[in-house]
């Protein structure tokens, strides 16, 4: 038997259960890993409480990060075999010790990069990829800000950012995020908890304001975000940690100066193979290289994500968090 976090009921962190589960062999196109390192995410949580609903219905294992070693391929599966490290991301189904998963989702792992760091960095890392280099390509000389800088995401797209020659803005809920945040690539760190950080962009930009803004507050953040973009700036909301967006009028993006918006998420981006092949080197390249550090912050047991969880939805964790199984 191996050991899994089920969800059989949808609710608060008290709803995860650690459970005995059959894995079984490898089919056809499968593989069978047994997980080194999982990672945390805020997208979790949306499928424990139900604001995500999911695909299958209950019961579900969560989790959308990864790492591991390969125990078993079934029939067809030829680019990989016993014993390589690979790593992956796929909306469900990480919270586990093994698995059996399409081979198709995994990649391997290169040499430069830890398990740690595979499965801490799959979801979080190529989430920056695609909003760095995709929704809206940033090059040198962009004024760009981004919601939430000392989380998972927040930290590698800064460094990330850094690296493109972007001048980059950063908002932080409390004085030790902020220090977290400037040390990662943020030029300028605005705690929304004592500014205003609409204000406080129009004066960082002397009034240009913003080529892009990456939102994944969500309720809180909407409004002042459109603010802070100048005429045909780009908003981009890709999460809602504080609650959905209300509903708006489109006419909103036409009276702030004719705004772009769009809600991306990462699986449209890397939907096709040579997506997910093509994202995913661009990030071991700047992590093996070292131009971007993955922080791990925070490491649990797998038995103990219901703590986790409760750290994570009241902001007590920095950086990236992974579940050891």
């Amino acid at each position: 038997m191996s050991k899994a976090v089920m969800i059989h009921q949808h609710g608060g962190p008290d709803m995860l259960r650690y459970e005995d589960v059959e894995v079984g062999a490898p089919g056809g196109g499968e593989v069978r890993i047994r997980h080194t390192a999982i990672g945390l995410n805020f997208l979790d949580t949306y499928y424990r409480s139900g604001l995500y609903p999911a695909p299958n219905g209950l019961p579900l294992v969560p989790g959308g990060e990864a790492a591991g070693i390969v125990e078993a391929v079934g029939d067809g599966v030829t680019f990989l075999k016993k014993g390589d490290r690979v790593a992956y991301t796929t909306p469900l189904g990480a919270y586990c010790e093994e698995r059996l998963i399409p081979a198709e989702k995994l990649v391997k792992v290169p040499g430069a990069v830890s398990d740690e760091d595979a499965a801490a960095m799959m979801l979080k890392g190529m989430t920056a990829e695609y909003l760095l280099r995709r929704t809206y390509p940033v090059k040198a000389g962009d004024t760009v800000l981004y919601h939430a800088a000392a989380g998972g995401v927040g930290l590698i797209f800064g460094q990330w950012a850094r690296k493109l020659g972007v001048t980059l803005i950063g908002t932080v809920g409390s004085a030790a995020k902020a220090e977290l945040a400037k040390a990662n690539g943020y030029e300028h760190v605005i705690n929304y908890a004592e500014e205003d950080f609409a204000a406080r962009v129009k004066e960082i930009t002397s009034g240009k304001l913003c080529d892009v803004v990456y939102d994944s507050v969500g309720k809180d953040t909407f409004e002042g975000s459109l603010n802070c973009l100048r005429s045909r700036g780009m908003f981009v909301t890709f999460g809602q940690s504080s609650g959905p967006i209300p509903p708006f009028n489109l006419a909103l993006l036409s009276q702030k100066g004719s705004l772009y918006a769009t809600r991306p998420t990462l699986f449209q981006y890397i939907a096709k193979r040579a997506e997910l092949e093509e994202s995913s080197a661009a990030l071991f390249d700047v992590v093996g290289s070292g131009a971007v550090k993955i922080l791990i912050n925070q490491r649990y047991a797998l038995k103990d994500v219901a703590q986790a969880h409760a750290d994570l939805e009241a902001r007590r964790t920095t950086g990236t968090t992974i579940l050891i199984p």
